[in-house]
């Protein structure tokens, strides 16, 4: 052990009559732990939050969608979705209808996005209905029996059915007549609900095949979406503009990253606050260490002049206090590191913390630490401790052993 890390092990155990020292010293500590268990925990709170939210999204949506800029339909839909084949990045292609309709349950009724697919390219394209909460994709289509219709968790909820009880699906729209639009409906049988964690989509979005949802909107033989995978998320927006030249000026691409591209800026902008504010917090803590090192420095000025008479080197003088504040901040960043981990994994896997789904997308806060984060941290904490240390290791280093030691 250095004569250094000695001495400052010496004067961090302090006497009797140094206890308000002591008692500085282990808030100092105590203020690094919590500024540290704070930050790790904001930090995983927010990229929980983006990560479900971008499993949700990913899950219920296609990565990139061809939508017509006209509103007409897409007549030839089949030999178009062809031109799409060899398009470089997409993994899979599947054609899709939507359109705005009300759900009329036994309860009562609901506005919903209808979507019309093909089940088996868009179990392909986007895997949410690849695990149903109840029912089967396979059951949407029986001989001797209603069109099926898979509903949201929440829509159903709303509606007040279950599984295999009857909605009518009716369309504002419906028909139109020498006196305007009348209204057309059409009768479901509930061949599943959908539970995709996220309430944007379990409270709005009902799924049937694309010729029952063409039969429903009145729209015969007619898609007005293709939807794509893409093996590289990293180039949907590369993708989407392939897809704009093959399909033509009729049509315009947006991807996953586009329609959601609100949620994201607002996580960004919560992330950033958050982590100014605790900083806040870790900078206090930080002046707790230079509050106890500067008063330590004017306890110790006796010691450090004999020190300095027996020998002791400026440099020598100025790492004792260093050490002491580098320790310091270690304890506090090692403490805070455990305790917000703990925390996390804590309230995580007990969903401590719920939410209102219909206000927040998510049922409960989830909770997901990096150890990229944790070393960021831990490493911004240490810097702070160690830029603390240079005004009063500075301070130590010129007090005069002459001036201090001549009445002794």
């Amino acid at each position: 052990m250095s004569i250094e890390m000695f001495v400052a092990g010496r004067y961090l155990r302090a006497k009797r009559r140094e206890r308000f020292i002591s008692l500085v010293t282990a808030l100092s500590v105590v203020g690094v732990a919590t500024g540290v268990a704070a930050l790790v925990i904001a930090m995983a709170i927010n990229n929980g939050v983006e990560q479900d939210l971008r499993r949700y999204l990913l899950g219920a949506t296609a990565h990139v969608q061809l939508l017509e800029k006209s509103r007409q339909g897409i007549t030839n839909w089949r030999e178009f979705i062809k031109e799409f084949d060899d398009i470089t990045n997409v993994a899979a292609t599947a054609p899709a209808l939507y359109g705005e309709v009300m759900i009329v349950g036994l309860l009562r009724s609901g506005f919903a996005n209808l979507k019309g697919i093909e089940p088996d390219r868009e179990l392909d394209v986007a895997g949410m209905l690849a695990d149903l909460k109840e029912g089967s994709v396979d059951d949407l289509e029986r001989a001797d029996d209603f069109p099926g219709i898979i509903l949201g968790s929440d829509l159903a909820e709303h509606v007040g059915v279950g599984m295999n009880h009857f909605v009518t699906v009716m369309n504002p729209q419906g028909e139109m007549t020498p006196w305007g639009p009348i209204p057309s409906e059409k009768r479901f049988r509930v061949a599943g609900i959908m539970e995709s964690g996220f309430y944007l989509y379990d409270k709005a979005w009902a799924i049937t095949t694309l010729k029952y949802t063409q039969q429903a909107l009145n729209q015969p033989d007619v898609i007005n979406a293709v939807e794509f995978k893409i093996d590289d998320l990293d180039q949907v927006e590369a993708v989407g503009g392939r897809l704009e030249a093959v399909a033509g000026n009729d049509f315009s691409a947006t991807n996953w990253k586009e329609q959601n591209a609100h949620i994201f800026r607002a996580l960004e902008v919560e992330k950033l606050v958050t982590a100014i504010t605790i900083g806040l917090i870790m900078l206090v803590a930080g002046l707790n260490i230079l509050t106890s090192l500067v008063m330590m420095v004017m306890e110790k000025r006796r010691d450090i002049a004999i020190l300095k008479s027996l020998g002791a080197s400026r440099t020598q003088v100025r790492k004792i206090f260093i050490l002491q504040g580098i320790v310091i901040g270690a304890t506090g960043t090692a403490a805070g590191l455990v305790l917000g981990h703990v925390a996390a994994w804590i309230c995580n896997s007990y969903k401590l913390i719920p939410l209102e789904a219909e206000i927040y997308g998510l049922s409960y806060v989830p909770f997901a630490p990096r150890p990229i984060d944790a070393v960021l941290v831990g490493l911004a904490a240490l810097l702070m401790s160690y830029l603390t240390t240079i005004y009063p290791s500075g301070s130590a280093t010129r007090i005069a052993p002459a001036e201090v030691l001549r009445y002794e």
